[in-house]
């Protein structure tokens, strides 16, 4: 049976259902996108977090106005590394700042009045996106019609997530219910902003979209360029680096091309059924995937095929010396993978690429589909025995970096730290170390950093006082 329960479990013997060791012979999903069990300590986000902090936070020109008492906005604030070329984008923080009053009476005045007052300060901005919380969804607050009042005096677009913390089990539905809401914004704002659309005359037959890119450190850049090597014209980014001009023009494209097939696929879909655009689903991790990328793009736009091919040529050839470096260097290690979902197995196979084995792979809010890729992945690189954890806890992760002794980690912003102390090198492959890392490009950058983490002398000096201490301990 691959289901196992990890000793720290004992206590809540529930979790058994979300964990599990990979055997090609057997077919198996985790149970997965679930209420946490009590007693769970969990590391997951909260529905908020996916709306405001991953899907919407990216787009640059706006005002992102949190509807909450300042805990929540201050989370929003500079906690992620999607960056932009805008002035406004993340140096500043825009909240209504609730307090006992405006819950007790309601908060809605304020948030209109806050409102007026940021589009007062940073008129720049190209509109305003309004976000509901816990506070302000239990209270009942109408931000919509706050919303319409405010568009009304300030003559620009000003969208709406209702999507409080309590919305779902985790960051995932904060994704699901932006981009739904978003959509179904979008329509109707596009009858009342027509000059925001693309013109006919202006189309392309190759005008694509990516969907699902944040720009990690200007991972959106490196897509960019090579995109356009191959002759395509990038329309729009839902939503990193993206202005809210642009994103009017998501459903004036050929193509949408889905990178993170967790958080933004929905939009993807929506868009393929409301204006028969199709979309192809990639991951730009890598040198095989990022490939298998372009042709893909290259065979729904017609793209003629040798181009493409010797774009990938020249790509490989610039970067083959730094990448032998590396492989040579990292091969037969052992890696542990714990990211939110889809990175998890985009990362299976480049880390196969490199020489390096996935011992434990874990996903904070993956869905089922995503498990089906993530084992399709393990398979292809022949990796069975490899654990499986769904939404794991701090204790699950302790117990398995001791059983499976990885040679470093790829992590969060928040579980680094943890392991670090147990000597343990830890590579920020959520937010990056020192990015882009998509494509080809990115791949030598994220090789380096992995290199740098495992072979920093910090780890000799503190195996050295490790021992040290054992022997002090032996000999008083």
């Amino acid at each position: 049976m691959p289901f196992v329960l990890l000793d720290c479990d004992k206590p809540i013997p529930e979790r058994m259902k979300h964990t599990y060791i990979y055997d090609p012979e057997e077919e198996i999903i985790p149970a997965c996108n679930i209420k946490t069990v009590p007693g769970d300590l969990t590391e997951r986000g909260c529905s908020f977090a996916g709306s405001r902090g991953v899907v919407g936070g990216p787009v640059k020109d706006v005002i992102h106005m949190v509807h909450s008492p300042v805990g929540c906005a201050y989370y929003t604030w500079g906690t992620r590394r999607n960056l932009s070329d805008n002035e406004l984008h993340r140096r500043y923080c825009f909240t209504t700042d609730m307090q006992e009053a405006d819950v007790v009476y309601g908060g809605e005045k304020k948030l209109e009045k806050a409102c007026l007052e940021a589009i007062k300060e940073f008129p720049e901005a190209k509109g305003i996106f309004i976000y509901a919380t816990c506070t302000s969804g239990l209270i009942g607050d109408n931000l919509d019609a706050v919303a319409r009042k405010v568009e009304e005096k300030i003559g620009k677009p000003v969208f709406v997530c209702n999507c409080p913390g309590y919305a779902g089990v985790s960051q995932s539905k904060g994704h699901h219910v932006f981009n739904i809401s978003f959509y179904r914004w979008l329509k109707k704002a596009r009858e009342r902003y027509p000059e925001k659309c693309l013109k006919e005359e202006e189309k392309t037959p190759y005008d694509v979209a990516i969907i699902g890119d944040y720009n990690m450190d200007w991972d959106v850049a490196v897509i960019k360029e090579l995109f356009e090597k191959i002759g395509c014209r990038i329309v729009a980014v839902f939503t990193g680096n993206a202005s809210l001009d642009d994103l009017f023009k998501l459903p004036d494209v050929k193509l949408n091309i889905v990178h993170c097939q967790r958080s933004a696929n929905y939009i993807a879909e929506l868009i393929e059924d409301g204006f028969n655009i199709p979309k192809i689903w990639v991951s730009l991790f890598g040198i095989e995937q990022t490939a298998e990328a372009l042709r893909k793009t290259a065979e729904v736009l017609g793209i003629p095929m040798d181009r493409v091919e010797k774009v990938i040529e020249e790509e490989l050839e610039a970067i083959k010396p730094q990448l032998e470096f590396y492989k040579s260097k990292l091969e037969g290690k052992r890696c542990l993978i714990y990211v939110g979902g889809p990175r998890t197995w985009h990362w299976i196979r480049v880390m196969k690429e490199l020489g390096i084995d996935v011992v434990v792979a874990c996903c904070t809010f993956a869905h089922e589909d995503d498990y089906e890729k993530l084992n399709k992945n393990l398979k292809k690189a022949g990796l069975k025995g490899t654990l499986v954890i769904d939404a794991p806890n701090e204790l699950e992760l302790e117990e398995a970096v001791a059983k499976y002794k990885p040679d470093f980690m790829l992590t969060g912003l928040k579980e680094r730290y943890l392991f670090r102390k147990y000597g343990v090198p830890t590579i920020n492959s959520h937010s990056y170390e020192q990015g882009p890392y998509a494509c080809f490009k990115g791949f030598v950058n994220f090789a380096r950093d992995i290199y740098k983490a495992v072979y920093h002398p910090i780890w000799n000096i503190l195996k050295e006082g490790e021992e040290k201490f054992k022997e002090f301990k032996k000999n008083s």
